[in-house]
């Protein structure tokens, strides 16, 4: 099912960009995260995954609880992600456990139509990036095991660093549900997407709407899967232009905003 809220089209001359999220948007909405996909292997020890569920129980509540201020939710992200990368250096993760785990189907897989839809915007030279919450490393892994880390897609993500491979830390640019409209994009890439007439931006959750500011909502067409139980349909479409039903696939997205 697709719930069209603003019937917003791209023109077939027109010039645009993609923004997209990652985990539950470009992958299926019953997938691990990249977060928590180490935590359902056996790579790593049994109470790596008790102390992971610990944090998850204590700061995910105050994630989604909008009652709670915006600047102490976002604090409390930021100090999330922070100790549940403490624990990747704690186990001494190995650099190799992200590659072999983004090889596992179980855990995590592209929707439907999303593999064609990357090979679309390769195709056409339309610059996709990625804004995830997630972990760069493993997104970077799973788009290269899947042969689509093209040359038009561009990772803003949380980097896990490494050294003689095994984990020692996490960049210092936190990136977090609550504070993507921060993320700062490099010259190079912002020299790909300026003079563009319109951007196209994927999420699948409300937050995911500040991945662009500063931009015209004419110039925007913002699509959302709402496969997360936690969002009422009739919130979604405060948000977005589409409302696309957690089984839609990626061509749909082609075949219902692309004008031929």
């Amino acid at each position: 099912m697709i719930i069209t809220v603003n019937n917003k089209k791209i023109k077939k001359e027109e010039k645009i960009y993609v923004v997209a999220d990652f985990d539950g948007t470009l992958t299926k909405g019953n997938s691990k995260t990249s977060w928590s996909v180490l935590a359902n292997t056996n790579l790593l020890p049994e109470k790596y995954i008790e102390d992971r569920q610990k944090l998850f129980d204590e700061y995910y509540p105050i994630e989604i609880d909008t009652s709670l201020s915006f600047d102490y939710r976002q604090n409390k992200m930021k100090e999330w992600f922070k100790l549940h990368a403490e624990l990747f250096v704690k186990y001494h993760l190995k650099e190799e456990f992200i590659k072999q785990a983004a090889k596992n189907f179980d855990f995590m897989e592209f929707r439907e139509g999303a593999k064609e839809f990357l090979d679309y915007l390769k195709k056409n030279n339309i610059p996709l990036i990625i804004i995830s919450e997630g972990i760069g490393n493993f997104v970077k892994a799973f788009l290269e095991y899947k042969n689509c880390m093209f040359n038009n897609i561009y990772i803003s993500s949380n980097m896990l660093k490494f050294k003689d491979g095994i984990c020692v830390g996490i960049e210092d640019n936190i990136i977090h549900s609550l504070n993507k409209n921060e993320v700062s994009l490099p010259e190079h890439i912002k020299d790909k997407i300026k003079n563009k007439d319109k951007i196209i931006l994927l999420g699948d959750k409300i937050d995911d709407v500040r991945m662009v500011n500063n931009e015209p909502d004419n110039k925007l067409i913002k699509i959302i899967w709402s496969h997360d139980k936690e969002y009422k349909i009739e919130e979604l479409k405060k948000y977005y232009d589409y409302v696309f039903s957690d089984e839609e696939s990626y061509l749909d997205v082609i075949n219902n905003i692309w004008e031929c």
